[in-house]
């Protein structure tokens, strides 16, 4: 999953297709099956990949042409992925949190001493 580093705000289907070796049709149909990724269009219809999306894709790409997932497999995997992001920012400010006041009771106790 080594790529290019990504330099523009934008990118048009051709690079995008470009920097993974795939006919843009191919990219139109992952935009088909995929919900999650939803480039914006300009006003005549072509589509503005952003650096995320361009990511996005990466992430699909690897899925399927490296490991060898199904479309469906691939929409299951970032949907799991999706869910522990979230989970693991939750439990960061959580963790954050105690830190905090951890930091808190140990000023205390040495404001007692």
């Amino acid at each position: 999953m080594h790529h290019p580093p990504l330099t523009k705000v934008y990118y048009t289907i051709g690079e995008v297709a470009a920097l993974f070796g795939l006919a843009p049709s191919v990219i139109r149909y992952w935009e088909a099956e995929f919900e999650v990724l939803k480039p914006s269009k300009n006003h005549r219809g072509e589509r503005k990949y952003t650096q995320k999306d361009v990511k996005l894709l990466a992430e699909i790409h690897f899925l399927l042409k490296e490991k060898g997932y199904t479309i469906d497999g691939a929409r299951k995997e970032l949907s799991h992925r999706k869910v522990a992001m979230k989970d693991e920012k939750q439990l960061l400010l959580r963790l954050t949190s105690i830190k905090e006041k951890l930091a808190q009771i140990a000023k205390e106790l040495e404001t007692e001493n």
